[in-house]
Formats: C-alpha cells, structure tokens, sequence
C-alpha cells in the first residue's frame, strides 16, 4: 500500500491531474448524478411504454450516455459500446424485446435500491442470460447511480489497473470487472490519507495511469524512450485541455456575472448556483450579487430544490415567492442536462417561472435548436440567449430595462420546423 500511497500523493498534487480537472473541480460532474438518473429513469419508461425503437440514435439511452461522456476525459468513449451495430446486431437491446425488457428492468431495479447485495443480484442476473455485446461497460451508468459501489470502467482505466496491481484483466467481462471492483475498493479503503468514498476519484487515478500521465513507479527505470515520449504526447494533450477548460470556465463565469448584474439592476432578488456563488470575477465575488440561499417559501420539494439550487441564475420577484427567470449557462457540457434542470423547475407550480433561458456560446446555435426540437422539449418553453448578444447588451438591459422582462429583447426562440 505505501507505493499506491506514493502513487496517490502525486495524483493529488498534479493540478492538472482528472482528479483536479474533473473530480473535485468541475460542478458539472455533480449536476450529472441528477441528470443521468433522470434520462435513466425515462430509458425504463419507454422501453415499458413500447416507445424506446430500435436504434440508439434518437433513444432515450442516448441521452444518458451523452450525460454520461460530457465528462471531462474520464468517459471520453463510454458511448460507443451502446451504439447499434447492424452488421454485428448489437448490442442486442435494440431488436430483441425479450433483452430490451431485461435491460429495462435491471435499470429499474438499480434505481430503486442501494442496497449492495442486490445490486450485485441484478448485476449477476443481466450478465447470465448473456445478451451480446451488452457487457461491463453499462459500469460507466451503474458508477452515477452508486458512486460508492461501483467504479467507473474502460480500456484506460482497465491499463492502468493491470498496472497498478500487477494483474491482467481483460474488457468485456463483468467477472473480472466485479473482481477489479473488489480490489479498487478494498485498496481505496487502505489509502492514507484517503481520496474519497467516491470511486471516481481512485477510477481518476487508474485513468491516469492508464494514459501514461501517471508513470508506476516500480516501473519507471524499465519505461523506454519510446514510451516516455508518448506519455509526454499525453501530457502536452492534457494540457491543452486543461488551458480550454479554464477558458471556458471564464466565459461561464462571466456570463453568470452579467446576468447577476442585470437581475438586480431590474430589481429582482438574484441566486447564483450554490457551487459557484464563491467564484469572483473581474474582483467581484458572485456573492456579493445574490442571496445565499433559496427562499424557503418557494414550495419546493428537497428533492427539486437541490436540483434548483444548481441552476446558473435565478431571477426572483422580491415581493413574492416565486422565480420570475431561470438561466443555465452551458459551454462543453450537455444542452441536454441544462433543459432538464429548467424543467424541474418549470414543473414546479409553486415556483411559477415566467420565462426560461439557455445561454450558449454563438458556436452553439445548431446544437441548442436540434435539442428543442426533440420530442421531449418540443413543447417546451424555453428561450435561448447567445453569449455574444448578452456581452454586448447587458449595459443597455440594466441602464433601460423596466422589469425582468427586458431581456426578452435580446432572447431567440427555436426557429419553428
């Protein structure tokens, strides 16, 4: 354990280790847990509805493995084991109805307990009646649904964990994943100091080794030159993310600011996500600009309110309780996710929203009408706003704008079909 020790200690102190950039840093990761239950719990729904259809495209499922891989470099792939594969006629969840209502069910059963030895029942269940091409890889949805039971899986976190505890584990089977998952967290148990009870935080640093960052270092002295210049490919790579990722956090920054600084010059009480509000920009702490919490006379049930209370901006009316807007602010992540928050709090009538909005990079256009165009949010009411158009009239919105209304004015619709 001192080596995985040693190991750890310089996972924790490489800054732009995923340990940083996505387990501890990135409040889209936790924003996902919601969202991916969500689109889970509507996989089972439309299977049981007879409404899932034979493709991943277009699916229900689709939705929660783009949740799923809109985190940072840890999931980048877990998508295409779900991709339909005609020729090869799988995975076979997509034809065969019997595995279809399998599928459904174990979801449905993994929703409902937290229960391990149950877990672990269902787990065992889906693997015996052996549906191709349906294998450990559903491990990357079992990991935002149990942080704690199981670790996230692919080949990277596969290489580095053959590394890590000198095994020879192969994809594809959940018997060595179930086996790679006791000893994951058997060892994560032992570490000292500990990483986390969450799983993706030692999955984090299997990653890394995986990729080659983070060189084993029993076996640095046989590492070739060869080898070295790869693992620094990886690590230039990295880096260039890492420099994208905290451009796009200052532009999600500033665009939560301005729309903190017009609320409130529209006169409304302003609430800033509660994972954010300690940011600051251009000098201004975003909790100079907003309450510190949600009013508790909003009528909102915990569980929503904890999903509420994630959303980018509020704008609430001071002289009653209710929000009169809602913005989420998206970048790299899923304009999904984002519509799925707003819509829990559009479903809450003690809440009584009068207008949503998405606010996007220009960049993101397309992507924003092909989203509100799905059948799920085509009825919806949401607005979207261009992060170019609020730079360029948050000055006039709060020097002209009567009431929360006025930013309608520079708000865009869906162009109709």
């Amino acid at each position: 354990m001192s080596d995985l020790n040693s190991l750890a200690d310089r996972y924790r102190q490489d800054r732009e280790s995923v340990y940083h950039t996505w387990f501890l840093h990135d409040g889209n990761r936790l924003k996902a847990f919601r969202s991916i239950r969500r689109g889970v719990e509507a996989v089972v729904r439309a299977v049981r509805g007879g409404t899932f259809g034979n493709d991943y495209k277009g699916s229900p499922l689709e939705t929660v493995l783009e949740s799923v891989t809109e985190q940072k470099q840890v999931f980048q792939g877990a998508a295409h084991a779900f991709y339909w594969k005609p020729k090869l006629r799988i995975p076979d969840i997509y034809e065969n109805d019997a595995h279809k209502r399998a599928f459904a069910d174990f979801l449905d059963g993994c929703l409902n307990t937290a229960d391990e030895s149950k877990l672990l029942d269902l787990v065992f269940s889906l693997d015996r009646l052996r549906i191709k091409g349906l294998g450990p890889a559903l491990a990357n949805v079992l990991y935002f649904l149990h942080p704690t039971l199981f670790p996230p899986f692919n080949t990277a976190i596969l290489r580095g964990f053959n590394a890590v505890f000198a095994d020879s584990k192969k994809l594809g089977s959940w018997a060595a994943y179930l086996e790679m998952r006791e000893t994951i967290r058997g060892a994560n148990a032992r570490l000292a100091p500990p990483l986390s009870t969450d799983l993706g935080a030692l999955a984090g640093l299997l990653f890394e080794v995986g990729v080659g960052r983070l060189v084993v270092s029993e076996t640095a002295a046989a590492v070739l030159a060869e080898e070295r210049a790869a693992a620094d490919k990886v690590a230039r790579k990295r880096h260039q993310e890492v420099e994208a990722d905290r451009k796009e956090e200052d532009d999600h920054l500033r665009m939560q600011y301005l729309l903190a600084k017009t609320g409130r010059a529209l006169g409304c009480v302003v609430h800033v996500a509660a994972n954010d509000r300690r940011r600051v920009f251009d000098g201004v702490p975003l909790s100079s600009l907003c309450v510190a919490s949600l009013p508790g006379d909003l009528g909102l049930t915990p569980e929503v309110a904890q999903t509420v209370s994630l959303i980018d901006v509020l704008w609430l009316d001071p002289a009653g309780g209710r929000v009169v807007c809602g913005f989420e602010v998206e970048k790299s992540t899923s304009i999904y996710s984002g519509i799925l928050r707003l819509l829990d709090l559009a479903a809450s009538a003690a809440a009584r929203p009068d207008q949503l909005y998405l606010v996007a990079p220009d960049a993101r256009e397309r992507e924003i009408h092909a989203q509100l165009a799905r059948p799920t949010f085509a009825a919806a009411d949401l607005h979207y706003i261009l992060f170019s158009d609020l730079g360029t009239h948050c000055d006039g919105l709060c020097k002209f704008g009567q009431d929360h209304r006025a930013v309608l004015k520079i708000a865009r619709r869906r162009p109709h079909a």
